[in-house]
């Protein structure tokens, strides 16, 4: 009886901890550099959290704005793909990271964050686009 009380035991440690959670999600801050390579590689889902207002000033190329301040901004994220990466990106990376941490609650499985928001993607010498 204590054998098969200790292999029990044993077992269950084993499968507990061999059984991580694969949707485990990291979010990755990454610098303008990066962040520019990973828009040329991957199918990337690019969301700007500024307010409209600022998003009109000028944005990253294919960024979609979601406002970090709106009372609908927690439904826009869920319209999302979660399947597929998303970065995230403010003006100086305080709403985005705490953006990030909404998607990764949310069960976004790839998330980036762009390090210094889009004030460092401007001094990084990237191109912004003019709101039309």
């Amino acid at each position: 009886m204590k054998n098969k009380v200790l292999i029990y035991c044993f077992a269950l440690f084993a499968f507990a901890f061999s059984c991580k959670d694969a949707t485990q999600t990291e979010v990755v801050m990454v610098s303008a550099e990066e962040m520019q390579e990973l828009l040329e590689l991957e199918d990337i889902q690019l969301v700007d959290v500024r307010t409209l207002e600022e998003y009109k000033t000028g944005f990253i190329e294919q960024a979609q704005n979601i406002d970090y301040t709106s009372p609908t901004f927690e439904e826009d994220l869920v319209k999302l793909d979660k399947s597929k990466p998303i970065m995230v990106y403010c003006k100086s990376g305080i709403r985005s990271g705490k953006c990030s941490k909404k998607l990764k609650e949310a069960g976004f499985i790839k998330i980036y964050d762009l390090k210094g928001g889009i004030t460092q993607w401007k001094f990084s010498g990237y191109e912004i686009k003019a709101f039309e």
